[in-house]
């Protein structure tokens, strides 16, 4: 046999091409194994594409935590603890100084100074959420290298501080428990003023609508309410909140002609303003802006209250589970002095 011959015809003929043959193999080296070898035989087991695919995965150790929104009410107001779980009606005394005068006379007994006595109620609404757990379930997470008992605690605490945040803007229905953003005793709002780009509102659809000055004296109309409200007692330098949604308060940074935004301008005439955002602030109705003097005559406005912040029961423990009752109390928001707080709808 002539391979070279055999080589070229090959490639010839049927285009195969062999460049790294150089020989036949030896007669010596043939055997027959009574195989048909010129069909591809099936396989006995199922074809993959490799290893299982676990091998190759990892578990990364830092665990991401899905975020919710943030609860403002405490932080606007302030926050105080009052009675315990055992109260269910607060009482809050409130005095009021009368009296008149008369001319003078040896013998006269005009005249006449008194008190007279209110006891507004607010009534207290405890809540409660439920913890629990198999013995497989925590160990089936503990393979994950997550603590299962700790993060359903901490779901347990977001559960119960996001109703009570609910309450202290809302109040709750049914009891006299009102929020800061609902309180019978508060004023009507303000309607904000028509702005030269159409409309009332600050930002709309995502791009302000009005400009600083426009904004500016959206506020100012809230301060001069505040001022009338008080008779005198409200300030300009006096500390005060302004309290918005987040949406609400990008308006803030609108600028005007003299490159001066609208916290330059609220920060040069009102020295002790601050400035809080709460998404509880874009209600239904519109979004709500408020302006609060924190105190008056050494006073406070007013204040978030709750009866139990926290109060973690027994851990009952089943045939391979366990569960807890975790409670907690709200009297929603003390508004004291409601005509230190003026707001306005719709902005």
């Amino acid at each position: 046999m002539n391979r070279h011959a055999d080589f070229a015809l090959l490639e010839r003929e049927w285009g195969i091409v062999l460049p790294e043959a150089v020989d036949y193999l030896k007669s010596e080296y043939k055997r027959d194994f009574d195989m048909a070898m010129d069909a591809q035989p099936t396989l006995v087991t199922t074809s993959n594409a490799g290893i299982p695919s676990f091998l190759t995965s990892m578990i990364d150790p830092n665990i991401i935590k899905v975020l919710v929104a943030p609860n403002k009410g405490a932080q606007i107001l302030g926050e105080v603890k009052k009675g315990s779980w055992l109260d269910q009606t607060a009482l809050f005394p409130v005095v009021e100084r009368t009296g008149e005068v008369s001319s003078y006379g040896d013998f006269s007994e005009n005249g006449h100074t008194g008190v007279n006595t209110n006891w507004p109620q607010r009534q207290a609404y405890l809540y409660q959420t439920i913890t629990e757990y198999g013995e497989l379930e925590l160990e089936r997470a503990g393979l994950a290298r997550i603590n299962w008992a700790s993060e359903q605690d901490e779901a347990a605490v977001i559960v119960l501080n996001k109703f009570q945040d609910l309450t202290y803007h809302f109040g709750v229905s049914g009891l006299q428990n009102y929020g800061l953003l609902n309180d019978p005793n508060l004023s009507a709002p303000l309607s904000p003023a028509t702005k030269a780009a159409g409309g009332v509102k600050w930002v709309l659809n995502g791009v302000i609508n009005a400009t600083a000055n426009e904004v500016y004296a959206d506020i100012q109309s809230m301060f001069i309410e505040l001022v009338n409200q008080a008779n005198g007692l409200v300030e300009a330098d006096a500390k005060m909140v302004l309290a918005l949604s987040p949406a609400s308060s990008v308006a803030l940074t609108a600028t005007n002609t003299f490159n001066v935004n609208v916290y330059d301008l609220l920060k040069k005439n009102f020295p002790n303003i601050r400035f809080e955002t709460s998404p509880r602030y874009a209600t239904t109705a519109g979004n709500v802006v408020q302006l609060i003097a924190e105190n008056v005559e050494g006073q406070d406005t007013g204040y978030c209250a709750f009866n139990e912040k926290l109060r973690a029961h027994p851990v009952i423990r089943g045939l391979s589970s366990f569960k807890q009752k975790k409670t907690q109390g709200s009297w929603g928001a003390i508004i004291r002095q409601p005509f230190a707080i003026a707001q306005m709808l719709g902005v």
